[in-house]
């Protein structure tokens, strides 16, 4: 086992850079966060002044001691910047969505593999503490069989931001690869590859340019697999809901963890992911009807065993077979709402 330090590149310092990885990667030991590309911003320097800045991904790539980068670039740019890290010999990391289709997703994964390289996607909701509580539930038999299982991330946003690129209609643009990665990736983990997928995605807010909405249903022998989003629901009053045999269990709310680091709290502040109370959920069943008290999250897991899997040689968690499926399941989405057809996965 090694204790080498990985020296890593961040591409870029908005959301996901600033609030996301740089409080992770700065307070891991395994890690040094050494350049952030930053085409004419410092604000990489005011979170930690030993940040090196480079103006262009070019030159983070001309520095041959970085091992790691981090892709945290608008979505329609992932694919190119993370050839460019791979061409390199870089280890990638790269933010929800992987890819704009499956097709891109396995050129990325083949190259991985042709240079001996670790590839992965941000799915730090996997270590959400709403997704671990209902993951040990499901894993303990408390559901039983699981015969209809929801999940959804909601937002409320009427007025449309007119400057974030986010709204903007641009490829790979819109909320299903905005939240539709998480989602899926989490109802795959629980349940593996499904028969089918349908799906309906719209635009419902009134000048919007983006889909803001989708419903997709994932077809399995033995249950049903619900994945939505909308831009506007005015609360997260549903997050989960699961019937199973033995018992229901519905849950609301939303993990703290994105809360707390916009708050500039860095994860080394105990306690970490704890849900207050009134965000817990309730399992109804024969056996126990009343509150479960939600597990700790924590996405500094994630980091860990990225650098474990480069370093030792561990697992790697997300791997490059659960990311092709995901991408798989949104490329279908789109065709079934385009074509209003239930499609085989």
């Amino acid at each position: 086992m090694t204790n080498k330090v990985l020296n890593v590149g961040l591409v870029a310092f908005g959301l996901s850079g600033r609030y996301f990885h740089a409080p992770f990667l700065s307070t891991n030991p395994n890690f040094k966060l050494k350049t952030v590309v930053e085409r004419s911003k410092n604000e990489a320097q005011e979170f930690d002044s030993s940040i090196e800045n480079a103006r262009s991904i070019d030159e983070l790539l001309a520095d041959d001691s970085i091992d790691l980068v981090f892709i945290c670039t608008p979505n329609d740019t992932h694919f190119q910047y993370a050839m460019d890290c791979l061409e390199n010999g870089k280890h990638v990391v790269i933010e929800k969505p992987f890819a704009a289709t499956e097709a891109e997703a396995r050129q990325l994964i083949a190259k991985a593999e042709e240079k001996g390289l670790i590839l992965t996607a941000y799915q730090n909701r996997r270590w959400d503490s709403d997704f671990l509580t209902i993951k040990k539930l499901i894993d303990e038999d408390r559901i039983g069989q699981v015969i209809e299982f929801e999940c959804r991330y909601d937002r409320f946003r009427t007025v449309v931001p007119t400057e974030s690129w986010k709204e903007k209609k641009v490829p790979v643009g819109g909320n299903l690869y905005n939240l539709g990665p998480h989602l899926i990736d989490q109802a795959l983990v629980l349940f593996g590859e499904p028969i089918t997928v349908s799906a309906e995605i719209r635009n419902v807010r009134p000048n919007s340019e983006i889909d803001d909405y989708f419903d997709i249903r994932l077809g399995y022998a033995d249950k049903l697999v619900i994945v939505k989003s909308s831009l506007m629901v005015y609360d997260n009053f549903l997050r989960y809901s699961i019937h199973g045999t033995k018992g229901s269990f519905v849950k609301g709310g939303l993990d703290p963890q994105e809360e707390t680091l916009r708050q500039n709290i860095l994860p080394t502040a105990r306690p970490w992911g704890v849900e207050p109370e009134d965000r817990w959920g309730k399992l109804s069943s024969d056996e126990y009807t009343g509150i479960i008290e939600s597990e700790a999250g924590d996405y500094a897991q994630f980091y860990q065993n990225v650098y474990d899997a480069i370093a030792n040689q561990a697992e790697l968690l997300v791997k490059p077979s659960e990311i092709l499926r995901t991408t798989r399941v949104i490329d279908l989405a789109m065709q079934s709402s385009e074509t209003n057809q239930t499609l085989k996965y």
